[in-house]
């Protein structure tokens, strides 16, 4: 069973109320969305996307009982104005991101993602679209490799093993890969496999998950009514980066450097932040689900009479 992470700061912090318009941008095993949905019954409404449709079909089971008050499509969140615009979703009361990767995709050994189980190494949310690890792993040149798992795994080793990837082509599986990593850089750290870094990098690009993530949040707060609410949990640094920047940036009124005497950028704050810093989880929710351990949860607000045209929406 998908267990829904920081769900009661989620509830709290979107102010799911009944009748509330919202959007799911990632709704995967449904858990956050069937506590929206009850929290806005008896007539709230709620669009669920998602890349993957094996995700998507658990959660059409799970959210079954709300009827036609859950819409559910395939899609990334990197067109989600698109969608939205579609199925008549505008003026949204709460908008969520939970990035990242579901448990139920970590310990499907046919999705690759997990470099404790074997499987091939494939990485993509939609099995349908895009290029997997495999690929990457047995095509792309040696630099390019590193500077990927440098980039996106922030991993101090990427030269090294990028190397002995090359040299010990082709790697089909991903325990294959685990065990050359584990082998080229060492145990180190008892609480983290040498291959958790490369992993993530390549799970990153093969579903350009940052792009997609840059190009969603526009998107997301444009929109949002006066009032409304984008909450974001984001799993690793680079995304949670990604969503501090922009919430910052989309929050001041001007974006001039300090030395310039009067605004010439003309930007106006769209948002308001709800939360300054981080909403982690408590001790008690990382016992009873560990995944939850490395979750940060942002919150920020659309603004009253906030009409400007939010920079990158298409």
């Amino acid at each position: 069973m998908h267990i829904p992470v920081l769900l009661r700061e989620v509830l709290e912090g979107l102010q799911v109320r009944p009748g509330g318009v919202y959007v799911d941008a990632t709704v995967g095993g449904g858990g956050h969305a069937a506590a929206i949905l009850e929290r806005s019954a008896p007539d709230g409404r709620l669009l669920g996307i998602d890349r993957d449709p094996e995700a998507l079909q658990r959660a059409r089971e799970r959210l079954r009982p709300f009827g036609e008050r859950a819409i559910l499509v395939h899609g990334s969140y990197a067109e989600l104005r698109r969608i939205a615009v579609r199925y008549d979703f505008l003026a949204v009361d709460g908008m969520l991101f939970d990035l990242g990767l579901s448990s139920g995709q970590l310990s499907d050994p046919h999705r690759g993602f997990s470099f404790q189980i074997e499987g091939p190494l494939d990485m993509r949310y939609d099995p349908g679209h895009g290029i997997p690890a495999v690929e990457i792993v047995n095509r792309w040149p040696e630099k390019q490799l590193a500077q990927v798992i440098r980039r996106y795994g922030e991993e101090r080793f990427a030269r090294r093993i990028a190397r002995a990837i090359v040299r010990n082509r082709p790697i089909r599986t991903t325990t294959e890969l685990a065990e050359l990593i584990a082998r080229v850089v060492g145990r180190g750290r008892e609480d983290q496999h040498p291959a958790t870094r490369t992993f993530l990098a390549l799970r990153i690009v093969v579903n350009e998950e940052l792009q997609a993530l840059e190009q969603a949040l526009p998107q997301a707060v444009s929109l949002l009514r006066p009032g409304g609410r984008l909450a974001v949990i984001a799993f690793h640094s680079l995304e949670d980066r990604v969503v501090k920047t922009f919430f910052q940036r989309e929050s001041r009124d001007c974006l001039c450097p300090p030395q310039v005497p009067v605004c010439t950028c003309g930007h106006q704050a769209a948002l308001r932040l709800v939360t300054r810093k981080p909403i982690c989880p408590s001790e008690e929710e990382v016992q009873i689900n560990p995944r939850a351990r490395s979750a940060r949860l942002r919150i920020a607000e659309r603004l009253e009479g906030a009409t400007r045209i939010i920079r990158g929406v298409p």
